[in-house]
């Protein structure tokens, strides 16, 4: 009669004739009957009176909550019970486990920790030195504790290489809140969208330019358990570079070495071509290629045999750039913008004694944040003059 709920009943006894619920039933040559009168005359048996043993909701307590916060308490409450996972009681916001509820290495697996889901910030585009990456926290209303999140980044030379990782790992809680850490990496915590959400973010100042990074997160509960790592990959901008400052290398390596100049001056045009950053001598290559001859076959004027070797060994340096990068450097121009971006910054008001032990949750570590401005700069490349 009400949608989502169960009875259960036990027939005793014999059903008066004015309960229309009743089912009155009487057997007569095998035949059952319904809607008759208790008649003994007539071979018929009284009906047994339904006595109500049980009546179930068998619909989730939260979904008859129409506050929404209310409603995610309750679920969370009732997601509780479930990640025992009939191996342990709920007490209080704690899994209690059972024996058998022990993962091999000792520790309770009764109440599991979710995957947090690392992901690139949507306020920082990746520039040729800078990532930014942010998470929401996994630490439910009631359940297991998040104590840490550990973050490892590497710099992978090859993409098919070897999962091991041999780059710099951080401890949110001991390195970056604690700034431990490079001044590099800062970290920080925001609340999110929802309701007792939180949001962390970790900004990485210093990578390589034209670079391929792996990033991998997971969360560490008060317990030690590790939760599943999150990953994202991702390649870093091409190199800045200063193109009025290449185009007029490009003119003085044409005097130096064209001209009726003596092997010092053509030294030192070859010495400038082995001073500057690949990526600036790739963009000097370009003027020149634009301007003059076809750069590399210079007209060595003096004497020197070594000539063509050393054109090849300045040649050989714009190889370390990627081919992506080689073909936005020969655009027709390229221009220099700086872009000003906030973000969040996070230190811990008390320190974490060092332990074997492990701690309880993030949320109840004091820390204070402000927000802070970055400046970001970035290279348009087009094949039309920008104004």
């Amino acid at each position: 009669m009400v949608n989502g709920v169960e009875i259960r009943c036990e027939e005793k006894g014999s059903c008066p004739a004015g309960c229309h619920l009743c089912h009155h039933q009487a057997v007569m040559g095998g035949v059952s009957g319904r809607g008759r009168t208790g008649n003994s005359r007539s071979g018929e048996q009284p009906s047994p009176i339904p006595v109500l043993l049980e009546v179930s909701r068998v619909v989730p307590l939260y979904s008859l909550v129409q506050d929404n916060v209310t409603k995610e308490a309750f679920k969370s409450a009732t997601m509780s019970s479930y990640w025992c996972a009939g191996k342990g009681d709920v007490i209080d916001n704690w899994c209690r486990c059972d024996l058998s509820a022990f993962s091999k290495d000792g520790l309770p697996n009764c109440s599991p920790l979710r995957q947090p889901i690392l992901h690139l910030a949507p306020y920082l585009e990746p520039s040729s030195t800078m990532v930014a990456l942010e998470w929401m926290d996994v630490e439910p209303l009631i359940g297991c504790k998040v104590s840490d999140y550990i973050i490892q980044h590497k710099r992978v030379e090859d993409p098919s290489e070897a999962e091991v990782y041999t780059g710099e790992v951080l401890s949110m809680m001991d390195d970056l809140f604690a700034g431990l850490g490079s001044s590099c990496v800062v970290a920080g915590k925001r609340a999110g969208d929802h309701p007792h959400s939180m949001l962390y973010s970790v900004v990485f100042k210093c990578l390589e330019p034209d670079s391929l990074y792996k990033f991998t997160l997971h969360a560490v509960d008060s317990r030690g358990s590790h939760s599943e790592s999150s990953f994202v990959s991702v390649r870093t901008s091409c190199p800045m570079v200063d193109d009025s400052r290449a185009e007029e290398i490009a003119d003085k390596v044409y005097n130096l070495y064209n001209g009726y100049t003596s092997g010092k001056e053509q030294q030192m045009a070859y010495n400038t071509l082995m001073e500057i950053p690949p990526p600036l001598l790739c963009r000097v290559q370009h003027h020149y290629n634009s301007h003059y001859e076809k750069f590399g076959d210079f007209v060595w004027r003096s004497e020197d045999e070594l000539g063509p070797r050393k054109a090849n060994l300045i040649l050989h340096r714009v190889e370390k750039i990627s081919h992506y990068c080689r073909s936005l450097l020969r655009s027709t121009h390229i221009q220099s913008r700086t872009d000003t971006m906030a973000y969040v910054y996070c230190r811990s008001e008390e320190g974490r004694p060092p332990s074997n032990t492990w701690h309880g949750s993030l949320h109840e570590s004091r820390t204070t944040c402000m927000e802070k401005l970055i400046s970001v700069q970035r290279n348009t490349y087009s094949n039309t003059k920008l104004r």
